[in-house]
């Protein structure tokens, strides 16, 4: 078999420009949502800005001026919390309308990327699957594709909402006072170092953490499925043994991570505390020494600095965000990006019956079939037979490392032909190319005397039936397992396909019969039993 590409998360997008531009060919049906919540970002950003600056206009111009007085009018006083309160709340609508809109531009979007990974699956050459680990091609469509949605619906509005609002906030700042504005600035500076620093820490903490826990849940997974290896080679000492350095291993990383990620909040909130009392103190001494500020005007300033620095804490924690996501949107789109199953083949398999010594097509199913080939407008049948033969046929999954060589076998309709060989000597591989899952790369593989190059690949795989070493059975009864090989195939026939498995007897013993619900690949029957219920379903094909 070809060697397996392994699973590589956490990585940064090779080319993150062409990423982003075609996550954004997914917003061109929700365009005029997404506008609106882009219309609604701002308008939660600006009004938590005119929130603030309000402060300073209410406390300047209608309380201070009240205090002393002996009959004060609240009624200015009482219209401008109104007002105030009519921001904050156009402000909840805002947010309240781009989270729901958000919420379905997401799933709208992820559903059609499902939906377009699932329908690319399959059309895909099986080498794909042969050389993709299955941890790896389950990872795209579950972590991936998971990091995408959080990306769409979470952490790039916020990055938009967090950016506007610096921008809004800043220049408010700088309407109120320059000096404290600078000061806010350093304070921020500062707050940005220990991100970087203790951010960097955290993140290369959380990928140890993330990577040994990756090792410990496949080592759980291998030694449950092979628990009973386990016992007859009595290995429970050195697998639990093997646990114990796996365990202790994630569990120094997990407390590396988890204290870097403990402290960084209350460390950036104590900054913040302390920025808060600067900004109080130096304030309170230009008021009182300079007269450069007023009482509504520090108030002002001091809740538009808290507004300040948390939005560029949330950017910096959203870029790695951003970034990993990317990274699994490229993924995803390699698989979309991957080439389908070629096939050129043109020669068809239809439903036939002899009339007047002559094969004919017909829609009607009568158990016989015909090979169609269509050449220069000529039409001609072939009836199927079931003849195979191989000549000189030369195959290799790696390119220098030749799996057969010079093949030639001949199995004649109704022959029994036993393939015997040693593990690796390509059995399997001989069935992988009649059904033309590999091409070869010398030689012919005929069929009822046709290159089967000729012959279109789902055609060709419907006229063989195949029983595979390893047994994959779904999710459903017992029928409809069977039936799987024959959709439409009636109780009856499903009836004689197990009778000629020797499946019927052991399939009316169970508590529900050919109603059996079966799950887990039929892991509540045994080894035997699902090999027959396999030879069944190719039986029925």
């Amino acid at each position: 078999m070809p060697p397996k590409i392994g699973h590589h998360s956490g990585a940064k997008p090779k080319n993150a420009k062409a990423t982003i531009l075609r996550i954004l060919s997914y917003l061109k049906e929700y365009r005029i949502r997404f506008a609106v919540v882009l219309i609604s970002l701002v308008i939660g950003s600006v009004t938590g800005v005119a929130g603030s600056l309000f402060i300073e206009h209410l406390i300047d111009n209608y309380i201070t001026p009240l205090v002393g007085q002996t009959n004060p009018d609240f009624t200015p006083m009482l219209t401008a919390i109104l007002i105030m309160a009519g921001i904050y709340l156009a402000g909840v609508v805002s947010t309240f309308l781009y989270t729901r809109l958000m919420a379905v531009i997401s799933q709208g979007i992820l559903k059609k990327v499902r939906d377009q990974m699932f329908s690319k699956m399959q059309g895909l050459p099986v080498r794909f699957f042969d050389t993709h680990a299955f941890g790896d091609v389950m990872s795209r469509y579950t972590n991936d594709t998971d990091t995408l949605r959080q990306m769409i619906s979470q952490s790039v509005p916020q990055m938009v909402s967090s950016i506007i609002t610096i921008v809004a906030v800043f220049f408010a700042m700088i309407s109120i006072s320059i000096p404290l504005t600078v000061l806010v600035l350093l304070i921020v500076v500062l707050m940005l170092y220990l991100t970087k620093k203790i951010g960097g820490a955290s993140a290369r903490s959380f990928v140890r953490q993330q990577k040994s826990l990756g090792d410990i849940n496949g080592y759980i997974e291998e030694i449950i499925s092979g628990q009973k290896v386990v016992q007859v080679f009595t290995r429970e000492k050195a697998v639990s043994d093997e646990f114990d350095t796996l365990n202790e291993e994630l569990c120094q990383h997990a407390t590396r991570a988890n204290t870097f990620g403990n402290i960084f909040m209350p460390i950036m909130g104590n900054i913040g505390n302390i920025q808060f009392v600067l900004i109080a103190v130096v304030g309170g001494f230009m008021a009182i020494y300079g007269n450069w500020i007023t009482l509504g005007e520090i108030a002002a300033f001091l809740m538009l600095s808290r507004s300040f620095s948390q939005p560029i804490s949330q950017v910096s924690q959203q870029v790695s965000s951003v970034v990993m996501a990317l990274a699994g949107a490229e993924r995803i789109f390699e698989v979309l990006d991957e080439a389908p199953e070629a096939d050129e083949g043109t020669v068809r398999l239809v439903n036939a019956k002899e009339v007047a010594g002559e094969i004919v097509e017909t829609e009607e199913e009568t158990n016989m079939w015909a090979w169609r080939r269509e050449e220069n407008g000529i039409v001609t049948y072939a009836k199927m037979e079931g003849e195979v033969v191989f000549e000189d046929v030369t195959f290799s999954y790696v390119e220098g490392k030749t799996v057969l060589h010079n093949i030639s076998l001949w199995a004649k309709p109704g022959q029994k032909v036993a393939l015997v060989g040693s593990t690796g000597a390509g059995k399997t591989t001989i069935t992988n190319l009649i059904n033309r899952f590999y091409d070869i790369e010398e030689g012919k593989i005929r069929y009822d005397g046709i290159n089967i190059r000729e012959i279109r690949k789902s055609d060709l795989r419907y006229s063989l039936g195949i029983v595979l070493q390893d047994v994959n059975l779904f999710t459903g009864t017992i029928m409809e397992n069977i039936r799987y090989g024959k959709l439409n195939a009636t109780d009856e026939e499903v009836y004689a396909a197990a009778r000629l498995a020797n499946a019927d007897d052991f399939i009316r013993r169970l508590p529900e019969g050919y109603q059996t619900v079966i799950a887990g690949d039929g892991s509540s029957l045994s080894q035997g039993q699902r090999q027959l219920l396999s030879i069944a379903r190719a039986a029925i094909a």
